[in-house]
């Protein structure tokens, strides 16, 4: 199965994802994750990624797909895929569903989290980070111990991260609605939408994921 978690951000699609990689048998794909990772490999590739990242401007869409082919033929991916922040744009969306094609796949269920945008600035300037091993916490839903220590590292740098204001979640979620919030529409067409409730405890939310893509 190709899957594609679709909803602003925020919406706790990479959380989500984390949960059915373990259930579906099939990994994450993270555009950011993959080149990151390819910059660090030293490859042809990763030198070209290197090039626009360290000038801060965006990696063209030919070369990100250059990156998607090569991780869809690996072996753990030849039976499908979670995507997870990718596509972004409907040119992105059409020109991953020729890739697919190329692979004879497409994809074959979006799972589009609704969460409202008081819901997610919520979720985001609540949110606290272990900067030693990435741990998170919520101060409503999952404080950090009192005494200031990581419960998996015990590293005591638990902070806000700089972009997790109610600014930058504002803006952030005006950019999805004018750019990306389109793709769904694209795959609208096609019938493979499925809109499921993003509110509510990891569970319940997991549970409503997996009733929609028809698995136990």
């Amino acid at each position: 199965m190709d899957l594609l978690l679709f909803g602003p951000p925020g919406a706790g699609k990479g959380t989500q994802a984390k949960f059915l990689v373990d259930l579906l048998g099939i990994p994450q794909i993270s555009t950011g994750d993959m080149m990151r990772a390819e910059r660090k490999s030293g490859s042809d590739l990763g030198k070209q990624f290197d090039e626009y990242m360290s000038a801060g401007k965006l990696v063209p869409d030919g070369l990100v797909l250059d990156l998607m082919l090569k991780r869809l033929t690996q072996a753990d991916a030849k039976n499908g895929a979670i995507f997870d922040g990718y596509p972004r744009t409907v040119d992105q969306a059409e020109s991953l569903d020729a890739l697919l094609g190329q692979l004879e796949r497409r994809i074959d269920r979006v799972v589009s989290l609704d969460v409202q945008l008081d819901a997610i600035v919520e979720r985001v300037t609540g949110r606290r980070v272990c900067l030693d091993c990435g741990q998170t916490y919520h101060v409503r839903y999952s404080p950090p111990p009192q005494n200031g220590e990581c419960t998996s590292c015990r590293g005591t740098q638990i902070v806000q991260r700089s972009d997790d204001t109610e600014e930058v979640v504002r803006k952030r979620y005006e950019e999805y609605k004018a750019k990306t919030e389109p793709v769904l529409a694209h795959y609208e067409e096609k019938g493979v939408v499925q809109r499921v409730e993003g509110v509510g405890s990891l569970e319940e939310i997991t549970e409503r994921i997996k009733e929609a893509i028809g698995v136990e």
